[in-house]
């Protein structure tokens, strides 16, 4: 079986000790291609930096998440551009609204979800999207913006089943995380995952975060790395009443062919 992580933050800090050995262990487990999350204009650089000496394995998106909107200013947003339209890049993101943290004040994490719509727009690629407790009106601006985009993917979808119908009736692909495995928080998600269309489905690890909280035995560390993603894989499977083959399948084709990698 063979996986992509459709979410990893392997430029972390975290990283930087062991990084060949855990894309050695991705890699031993399945994990064949990972796209790296550029949440910021120097991480997104960074990002790069790792799909360059990767070819082919790695690739990346091109973003400014909601928690450091109030960097993105007009004279940051050509630098941005050029960022995303390297080939490596193939999604403009990670973006968004979160409510829940307010880093950024709202009015400039609206304001920097509306550019870098209009971004993915004009480079026609898809966007990787980020949303907490924002709901209304992160879909109120992807409304607007809609007509023109080159798809979309809700990264990291923890919500439930009435924000789930919503994001897939926009036409967006939803993203599923070692949430699945929380017996305290994620437990509605083996319902929710029921009623995404197998075409609409992508699997990721957000890793270093959101270690699977079922995992036995789990690292000391509580990092969490992309060789868990079979892990998630195994829990969504369950969820929907299929093998894990036959899911794995599914979701690699949904994969390549939503971000246009072989």
């Amino acid at each position: 079986m063979e996986f992509i992580d459709i979410g990893i933050n392997l430029a972390h800090d975290s990283f930087d000790a062991d990084r060949a050995q855990v894309m050695q262990r991705a890699r031993g487990a399945g994990v064949v291609q990972m796209i790296v999350t550029g949440s910021s204009v120097e991480g997104t650089a960074k990002s790069l930096e790792l799909v360059k000496a990767h070819p082919g394995t790695l690739y990346s998106t091109a973003g400014v998440h909601p928690h450091h909107a109030a960097d993105l200013t007009e004279s940051a947003l050509p630098e941005l551009e050029q960022l995303a339209r390297d080939a490596g890049v193939v999604a403009v993101g990670e973006c968004g609204l979160d409510y829940f943290r307010d880093f950024s004040p709202r009015d400039l994490q609206r304001r920097a979800f509306h550019w870098q719509l209009e971004l993915a727009a004009k480079l026609r690629k898809p966007v990787f999207l980020h949303q907490r407790d924002a709901h209304d009106d992160f879909l109120a601006i992807l409304r607007e913006h809609s007509a023109g985009l080159a798809g979309g993917v809700a990264h990291c979808f923890t919500a439930g089943e009435q924000e789930r119908d919503a994001y897939l009736e926009l036409g967006l692909h939803i993203g599923i995380t070692g949430w699945i495995c929380d017996e305290r928080r994620g437990l509605h998600l083996r319902e929710v995952v029921k009623g995404i269309p197998a075409d609409r489905l992508m699997l990721e690890t957000d890793a270093p975060y959101l270690l699977p909280r079922d995992l036995k035995p789990a690292p000391k560390s509580r990092r969490n790395e992309p060789h868990f993603l079979p892990h998630v894989a195994r829990a969504v499977a369950t969820a929907r009443g299929e093998s894990l083959e036959g899911l794995a399948t599914a979701v690699l084709q949904t994969t390549r062919r939503f971000f246009g990698i072989a």
